[in-house]
């Protein structure tokens, strides 16, 4: 697809920070622009030159969201007890919090797009079926403790806390939000890898009687699948996060369990994850896999890095559109900019 928005024109404009709101409703971007057909969706570049749309209704409640997809949703008792959790002060942001509703109303989970409904991005309209209850993660590959675990068991045994990040994709859309969950490196610590493992390997389920995308988007590599270097793995701010905005997570945003590692691009933050593997090489990839030079293993957030069809030195905040310039590792170098 065509670039059809320049860097030259964001020159001079007055940087605001995201609203809370303004998250979700950035899916008007398809319907403005005219892209609703499934059959261009050929990598996750559908929104790559799209500037965000200003609609967007601060004042949505979110109990609807609640009521429509609170069905067949991870549970364990006492669960309710542990959200809100603690806010971890060390993780501040330097822009507003996005807004609850826009977070958890427009999401890229590809496996539950569906085509009956034109725009890519409604996937939380198409949720509801995804049983998350009994979620149990298979961990395999050269660690001590193999197995499979309840998440129910992870979340008692490391606590939870809260944690604002920014987020950052690929497509030059930015936010920022509350993250609730554990640091990656006490769960590695846990599972006790040998020392012959240089990555670690994430997978989502993928159930195509339960997520559309799956069942009808059929030239994919399902299931989707990720990975780190395990010294990024153990850096502390690699988060498990099983809620969002002082909640559980919503199954369109990931949920039971999904990764959040700020300083990558956003589809390195591998959603409703199932097998984690302990390997001794870098393993393949989603993304990575259908395009290599677009998508490479590390995809660290760099303006110095183009992406093959357009610049990374700015991005937008939803919902205005007003661009900032895109910080390297996503502001987050003082944390992880030994590791490269």
């Amino acid at each position: 697809m065509a670039n059809i928005i320049k860097s030259r024109i964001w020159d001079g404009k007055k940087v605001r920070p995201m609203e809370e709101s303004d998250y979700y409703n950035r899916r008007e971007i398809l319907r403005n622009l005219g892209l609703t057909t499934l059959g261009v969706m050929s990598a996750p570049s559908l929104l790559a030159s799209c500037m965000p749309s200003s609609k967007s209704d601060n004042n949505t409640s979110v109990v609807a969201l609640d009521e429509e997809n609170c069905n067949n949703c991870f549970t364990f008792p006492g669960m309710d007890a542990l959200y809100p959790a603690e806010r971890n002060s060390r993780y501040k942001l330097d822009r507003e919090m996005s807004k609850e509703y826009d977070a958890t109303h427009y999401n890229n989970f590809y496996e539950f797009i569906d085509r009956s409904d034109p725009n890519i991005y409604n996937v939380y309209k198409f949720v509801a079926p995804f049983d998350t209850r009994d979620w149990k993660i298979k961990v395999s590959g050269l660690c001590e403790n193999k197995g499979t675990f309840d998440l129910g068991d992870w979340i008692k045994k490391f606590g939870l806390e809260e944690r604002t990040y920014r987020f950052r994709c690929v497509e030059r859309w930015s936010m920022a939000v509350p993250w609730t969950g554990f640091p990656l490196s006490e769960l590695i610590k846990e599972l006790s890898p040998d020392s012959k493992a240089t990555h670690i390997r994430f997978v989502t389920k993928a159930d195509a009687s339960q997520m559309p995308g799956v069942k009808n988007l059929t030239w994919y590599p399902w299931p989707y699948h990720e990975g780190l270097r395990m010294d990024e793995a153990m850096n502390e701010l690699a988060f498990i996060a099983t809620g969002l905005f002082g909640k559980p997570l919503p199954k369109q945003n990931g949920a039971p369990l999904r990764l959040v590692v700020p300083w990558k691009y956003g589809y390195k933050n591998i959603k409703s994850i199932t097998e984690i593997e302990f390997v001794s090489k870098e393993p393949p990839t989603f993304w990575n896999t259908l395009q290599a030079r677009e998508y490479p293993f590390i995809s660290n957030v760099d303006p110095g890095v183009p992406h093959p069809r357009w610049s990374q030195e700015y991005e937008t905040m939803i919902p205005d559109g007003e661009p900032i310039k895109t910080l390297k590792y996503n502001g987050y170098g003082d944390y992880v900019g030994g590791l490269y």
